[in-house]
């Protein structure tokens, strides 16, 4: 081969050209970015509107249903879904893959912004639209801890800490959370407004009139410019109690002689505990394409220095950082590959010394070179990228096994060491190449995978196609040229003691089997159908999950109240579910979060936003806790929650893969809010009765009941009284309005809020007293224009492409799979009598798995499949070769089934990896025995000459390579991750049946069926 020809030949240029890439590998391993999880860029966004005070009705009018159908005539949507809840309303928005992610961004911000101006109410808190990135997974969280001192103090320390961490450039969207704001509110005495007939309307003018900061602009003064300073914003208290309301009559009535002024926190909606302490907590991000260790050895000192700082009554504790756990799992795998290596040098042993050597030497560089096109095509390491390295250690050196094992056999037979080398190079080397290219196919679908999930799991697949594409081009360069340099003639055309032992235990154990089979061909293959369909039978046996849960030492409690239930009595059980933790030795840490969600620490579960019955703890066990430890833990407590008096309490595990709320979830589709109801009510009871299901939640179980101001229009008018004006008042009183910031002693700008007189919570006394001005500007008491009843309204409401539905969701008990629930649920969800126009969807797992395998993936999968035959073809040159080579394939299944059903794991996207991978590794092998026995038919042997002698032969590679593959397979097979453990141990299994099988199959096969050779053409 010309490369071979040129390798050896030009041996100086070979030798610098691969220390280069030696020493851009090293380079490469030290800057490359590092993360836990790949980076993915999917085209999803969050729309987050915060309106407090509004029931999900109104926030579906008002709101939700003018934004919808102003992001529906944008290009390329596919899934637009909405969650309507008291005050919030959360829209995710997920176009079709392919978008640039950018200008979807900005496209979705303009329209947006463009709806603010004109189409949304006035007095909205906040809208914010954002992109749904891994990235937004904070990389640490830090807790300033006190039961002593003062809300101010914590919350400056906070912001203390807030301010360093920000000048770190790699770190983003650093905050602290658990204390409330301060703020100046302005508490109005309405009945002394009504008293000297000041409008509301004047004094919330007033106060915005003062806090607005107009730029002057510039003039000229002689030869200079100067900009022009008006009033600025407010200063402080005072500065807000001195604002004229009134000046008329010759009288000046300030805000202080009608308003009590002065600083206070803001409500109380979200408090945090560490371990059942007070405390905030500091969280920060980090931006892509940077290495968490470095960035962590960037951010360690700051928080070192600012904790020597700390006055004595407040303790600094890190109970998060990501950046332990990257490095203890790259720790981990590192020690897994460093085992493997050993375990593959031993292997190597049959090959001798020498031999053994040059493939050692090979299998770094064909690593780095792999690792250095993984970089340049921009991906990172991380768990996934690097466990891809680890399974290609055990496919690459079939390469450089094959090329040294055919040399040396040259060697052995006699001939000189250059005949050796090239000659040896050559006969392999179509077969090389073949084989590299089969195996690459094999994992090419696996790059293309469509969704989120193709996107994170892209990573593994490319570090395998890369490094075998590495060691394809090191086995037919490199491997060579050290042949040439330290392979010698032997003596000894056997070989040493392990090949001589090694061949006679493989000769020994088909010596009988081998004439047998070939004597009855087609009983052989009857046997071989029938136990590959077994296997294919006990493929549903395994069960199937998309992706199993997370192996990470941490979970989460959801503390779900009875509807309504205000923050004060979700803090009251949150600390009796906190008491129970602390019995627990094994557990670390334990953040409490009352009110809101845990700041984001994994990439597919979001902060949940605020909610007063609704309290969440985030839970961590020792480092080095198992996984089986773990799901132990999680099952006690579920037992020990399960009947828990006072709110229902989930505890959950983290999910790998795409973002899902529970395993199993029905959506029902229908107009009426009554009617779907009903049909939730009715697919609730089948979840319930489903053994397997827990925490099975409906929405619409029961409905919460409003505050509703039922307003006599008719009054209204004839007393001259804007229906506006009525809810604004309303509103000042219940939950204030902001009417300006003020600067605080940092230069940080905070709200000025105007409001009715209440302490921490407003209440019904916030009606009292209440008076709103008509047009003339005369107050009228609101009791003569409204009177205060109450209303049932749903607790939230559900949209998924501008379509309203129900929801049931329900998560499976432990070793229970989503899919095995379903194929007993769906058949009753078929039975259901729906009206017209109503219908179900599922979602959860089940759809997940359907984005994850539909669409696309098909298309790839023909694709890759005729690929495969197409090479196939140009090897072989007729179908009856690519025939007998892929009847090999399921005799991997076999091996790969039964591992799976041995260790329990059940069939996942990894395993469909490992399947994969396995059909093409059993295709490298079974081609390397059938070109073998053609060029021996070339050569002149007669067809049984053939098949026996290049049995014997090439057995031996196969074997050899096999054995390395499974080496480099063990530390994988026996890492507790079940991200990566099925991969490997589908992998050994199919990788023993069918070495095993093959050196049966694929002889008698060539013999039922022998493909037409050149010579014969």
């Amino acid at each position: 081969m010309k490369i071979t020809n040129f390798s050896v030949r030009n041996y100086q240029f070979t030798l610098v050209m691969f220390l280069m890439v030696a020493a851009v590998a090293f380079a490469t391993l030290s800057t490359m970015p590092r993360s836990e999880d790949p980076t993915i860029h999917p085209p999803q966004y969050l729309i987050t509107v915060i309106y407090p005070g509004t029931s999900p009705k109104d926030m579906e009018e008002q709101v939700v249903k003018p934004i919808e159908n102003k992001i529906y005539q944008l290009e390329n949507i596919e899934k637009l879904l909405t969650t309507i809840e008291d005050g919030v309303a959360a829209i995710q928005v997920k176009f079709k893959y392919g978008v640039d992610i950018d200008n979807k961004y900005q496209e979705l911000a303009t329209e947006i912004n463009a709806l603010k101006n004109s189409g949304l109410p006035d007095d909205i808190y906040l809208i914010k639209t954002e992109k749904i990135s891994p990235t937004d997974v904070n990389v640490f969280q830090i807790a300033l801890v006190s039961n002593t001192v003062s809300a101010k103090e914590l919350r400056s320390q906070a912001d203390r800490l807030k301010t360093q961490l920000e000048k770190i450039t790699d770190l983003k969207n650093v905050k602290y959370s658990g204390m409330p704001e301060q703020q100046i509110r302005v508490d109005v005495k309405v009945d002394k407004l009504a008293q000297l007939g000041i409008p509301l309307n004047v004094v919330t003018g007033s106060l915005q009139s003062e806090a607005a900061d107009i730029p002057g602009g510039s003039i000229n003064l002689g030869t200079k410019t100067f900009n022009v300073k008006t009033s600025g914003k407010f200063q402080d208290a005072d500065d807000v109690a001195n604002t004229v309301i009134f000046n008329g009559n010759g009288k000046i009535i300030y805000l202080k002689d009608i308003a009590e002024v002065g600083y206070k926190n803001e409500i109380e909606k979200h408090i945090i505990r560490l371990n059942g302490n007070r405390c905030v907590l500091v969280n920060a991000g980090m931006k892509e394409n940077v290495n968490i260790t470095a960035v962590q050895k960037k951010y360690l000192p700051v928080i070192d220095e600012f904790k020597s700082t700390l006055p004595a009554n407040i303790a600094l504790v890190k109970p998060f950082d990501q950046a332990d756990m990257v490095s203890q799992r790259l720790g981990h795998l590192g020690v897994d590959f460093i085992i493997a290596i050993v375990l593959v040098l031993f292997t190597l042993l049959p090959l001798g010394s020498r031999a053994s050597l040059i493939v050692m030497i090979s299998i770094p560089l064909s690593l780095g070179l792999g690792l250095i096109v993984l970089n340049a095509a921009g991906f990172s390491l991380n768990q996934l990228s690097i466990v891809g390295l680890v399974v290609a250690l055990g496919l690459l050196v079939d390469d450089s096994i094959v090329v040294v094992e055919n040399i040396e056999r040259w060697l052995r037979e006699g001939a000189s060491k250059r005949d050796a080398v090239l000659k040896g190079t050559k006969q392999i080397g179509i077969a090389v190449i073949g084989c590299t290219a089969t195996l690459i196919i094999a994992f090419l679908p696996l790059a293309f995978l469509p969704d989120i999930a193709g996107e994170f799991i892209k990573s593994l697949p490319m570090a395998i196609i890369t490094s075998v594409l590495a060691s394809m081009i090191v086995a037919l360069s490199l491997v060579p040229f050290l042949g040439s340099r330290l392979l010698k003639t032997h003596s000894n055309e056997h070989g040493n003691v392990f090949l001589v032992y090694l061949q006679k235990l493989l000769n020994i154990s088909y010596a009988r089997v081998m004439p047998a089979a070939l004597n009855w061909p087609k009983i052989t293959i009857a046997l071989s159908i029938i136990l590959s369909a077994g296997a294919f039978m006990l493929i549903p046996q395994a069960g199937f999950k998309l992706f199993p849960a997370s192996e990470k030492p941490m979970f989460l409690i959801t503390i779900k109240m009875p509807l309504q239930a205000n923050i004060p009595e979700t803090d009251r059980v949150t600390k009796l579910v906190e008491s129970e933790l602390k019995q627990h030795p094994e557990i670390v840490y334990f953040t409490a979060n009352i009110g809101k969600g845990n700041p984001q620490i994994y990439y597919n579960v979001r902060q949940q936003e605020e909610k007063a019955d609704f309290a969440q703890i985030f839970v961590q066990l020792e480092e080095e806790a198992k996984p089986t430890d773990k799901v132990a833990l999680i099952e006690k407590l579920r037992s020990k929650f399960n009947d828990f008096p006072y709110a229902k309490i989930e505890v959950k595990d983290f999910e790998q893969g795409s973002p899902i709320e529970a395993n199993i979830v029905v959506r029902i589709f229908g107009d009426d809010p009554q009617e779907l109801r009903k049909l939730a009510f009715q697919a609730e009871d089948i979840l319930r009765k489903q053994e397997g299901t827990v925490y099975i939640n409906n929405e619409l179980n029961t409905y919460k009941t409003d505050v509703k101001l039922k307003i006599n229009k008719e009054k209204a008018r004839t007393l001259g009284v804007l229906t506006a004006e009525i809810d604004k008042t309303v509103r000042l009183a219940v939950a204030g309005l902001p009417v300006g910031d003020y600067i605080d002693e940092k230069g940080d700008a905070r709200n000025v809020m105007i409001t009715t007189s209440f302490e921490k919570f407003p209440n019904l006394d916030a009606f009292k007293n209440l008076y709103v001005n008509n047009l003339q500007g005369t107050p009228v008491p609101l009791n003569q224009l409204a009177d205060i009843t109450f209303e049932t309204s749903p607790t939230a409401i559900n949209h998924f492409n501008k379509s309203r539905f129900a929801k049931v969701t329900a998560m499976t008990d432990k070793n229970i799979l989503a899919n095995d629930i379903l194929k007993k649920v769906v058949p009753q969800l078929d039975k259901l009598k729906m009206p017209a126009g109503y219908y179900y969807k599922l979602s959860g797992e089940a759809e997940s798995e359907g984005d994850t395998l539909g669409g696309n993936f098909l298309t790839v999968i023909l694709f890759s499949a005729f690929l495969f035959i197409a090479v196939l073809l140009l090897q072989f040159k007729t179908f009856k070769g690519i025939i007998i080579v892929l009847s090999v394939i399921p005799l991997g299944i076999i091996g790969g089934v039964i591992m799976l059903l041995i260790t329990g794991f059940p069939m996942s996207l990894v395993t469909i990896i490992g399947f994969i991978g396995l059909s093409g590794i059993q295709v490298k092998n079974s081609l390397l025995l059938v070109d073998f026995t053609n060029q021996l038919r070339e050569e002149g042997h007669s067809i049984d000459d053939a098949i026996k002698k290049s049995g014997e032969t090439r057995f031996l590679p196969v074997v050899l390579t096999s054995l390395t593959a499974i080496c480099g397979l063990i530390p994988i097979a026996m890492n507790p991750n079940p991200q990566i453990a099925p991969l490997a141990m589908v992998l050994i299994g199919g990788l023993i049946s069918s070495t095993i099988l093959s050196r049966i199959v694929t002889p008698v096969m060539y013999k039922l069926i022998p493909p037409r050779i050149g010579s014969e053409e």
